[in-house]
């Protein structure tokens, strides 16, 4: 079941400055920032109140980031909504014509266990589930 959403991913070529101008704007630092190695991403996150945004750079041309950035530059790349049950989601989700992106939750930043949506069956909108991994 879908809870909430989770936080909005927001695609940048330059990390540095992008976290200067959302300090700005939002009026916060980052809380974090991290490497997503499988990803070629580099992430910092921001909240205000319960809304968080994720700003993503490439690290590498090959990159899922860096091709969105190449085909339509800075802005929106997803929205994440948080789940209680990842595998049960991904399966419901699948039942009912959706195209995820992987068979099995990956891991992904800020200590989450992910999986996409394709876009062509989301009008267009990369969907991310995320699912608190408890350690």
């Amino acid at each position: 079941m879908l809870t909430n959403v989770e936080h909005i991913g927001i695609a940048v070529r330059d990390l540095t400055a992008s976290n200067a101008l959302f300090t700005s704007l939002l009026n916060v630092a980052p809380y974090k920032s991290e490497a997503v190695e499988a990803e070629g991403v580099l992430t910092s996150f921001f909240q205000v109140n319960k809304t968080k945004v994720e700003l993503l750079e490439a690290t590498n041309p090959d990159s899922p980031i860096a091709k969105f950035l190449e085909k339509k530059g800075e802005g929106i790349h997803h929205i994440a909504f948080e789940v209680d049950d990842i595998e049960a989601e991904m399966e419901r989700l699948k039942n009912d014509g959706f195209t995820l992106l992987n068979d099995v939750p990956k891991r992904g930043a800020d200590n989450k266990l992910v999986c996409f949506l394709h876009p062509k069956t989301t009008n267009g909108v990369l969907i991310e589930l995320c699912q608190e991994i408890k350690e």
